[in-house]
């Protein structure tokens, strides 16, 4: 089994003191990859600036002007309340995004079974003409459409279960039926779209499924829900990639969020979606680094997504499970009511 490993030094240049999205969420990643010695196992791969064409493919012209004009700029600018860009920021974006791509190219051209993009700044949130909640280019988005347009992939199943919804991805896919996005995430909360009756319009109808937990869910009902839609959904979807914007801001631990999946039920989830990459399309996924504000959950996180990809059963969990005696919500409710919008 090969893995290849996208990530670059130059991730932590993209920095603001004291905000959530800073230089030692890569760090950490860095630090957990290599004292497990998973990076030394897995093939490396580094980065290129991603052209302009290819993000053009999902981001506009001005948009894009605008975020070059900054590389210039001496001091961090603040995009929205919780979007910051410094010296350079397009040009790291453009590396973060040349990694989601990175990954692609060489899984789909055979280099490799399955990948890894280690990468910020994030990018779910990022929209066609601006950014976004810590996000500038959308990177799952431009990988899934430099997967068609350059491989010829003709379905692409995203998987987002970062905390917050994934509202850039779902924008710039909600008319297209070759772009199955499925999300997950704490509702109502930031950044407050991703209802449960959201599913798509003209040909994109049924193709975005959101399924929308209230806060204090965690494993059972994450696992509930990708055995009753998620597994369903992309049987009826056949993918030939699958692409998973990987947040571990609803683990229990997290600072932003109040979800309360384990590390352990993470790795339930992951290892789901390999095997559902194996059933449906010769075991190509990549997974790619979005959210997540504790440290130590956010490392051990994509440590056990790097020993799921490798074909090893090793789990870290040193965080154990959530605190207290609160039961977890039943779900069933809810995933009955997906169930019946989309036909399952």
């Amino acid at each position: 089994m090969t893995t290849v490993y996208v990530t670059h030094s130059r991730y932590r240049e993209h920095h603001l003191p004291g905000h959530p999205e800073h230089a030692g969420r890569i760090q950490a990643v860095w630090q957990h990859l290599e004292e497990s010695g998973l990076a030394a196992r897995m093939q490396r791969l580094e980065p290129e600036p991603l052209d302009e064409e290819h993000i053009r493919a999902v981001h506009t012209r001005d948009y894009l002007t605008a975020l070059a004009w900054l590389d210039d700029q001496t001091h961090i600018t603040h995009l929205d309340a919780d979007t910051y860009a410094g010296p350079k920021a397009y040009e790291i974006a453009r590396l973060s995004a040349g990694g989601a791509v990175g990954v692609v190219d060489a899984v789909l051209s055979g280099e490799a079974d399955n990948g890894l993009a280690a990468i910020r700044p994030p990018g779910h949130h990022a929209m066609p003409s601006h950014a976004m909640g810590f996000c500038l280019l959308g990177n799952i988005a431009i990988a899934a459409r430099y997967a068609q347009r350059v491989h010829q992939i003709e379905r692409v199943m995203i998987v987002d279960f970062d905390v917050h919804h994934g509202n850039g991805t779902e924008a710039m896919f909600y008319d297209d039926d070759s772009v199955l996005f499925i999300s997950t995430h704490q509702y109502p909360f930031y950044p407050g779209t991703g209802r449960i009756d959201d599913k798509g319009q003209s040909k994109g109808k049924g193709y975005t499924i959101n399924i929308p937990f209230p806060g204090g869910h965690g494993d059972a009902s994450y696992a509930a829900a990708f055995e009753q839609v998620v597994w369903p959904t992309a049987a009826r979807f056949e993918p030939q990639l699958i692409l998973v914007s990987a947040g571990f801001d609803a683990h229990w631990t997290d600072p932003l969020a109040s979800m309360r999946l384990t590390l352990t039920g993470y790795a339930h989830l992951t290892r789901e979606l390999i095997r559902i990459a194996h059933q449906f399309c010769g075991g190509k996924i990549v997974f790619v680094m979005e959210g997540g504000y504790n440290l130590e959950a956010l490392g051990n996180g994509v440590q056990n997504i790097a020993y799921a990809l490798l074909g090893e059963e090793t789990i870290s969990d040193p965080l154990g499970p959530p605190r207290g005696s609160r039961a977890e919500p039943d779900a069933q409710s809810l995933l009955d009511q997906i169930r019946q919008i989309h036909g399952l």
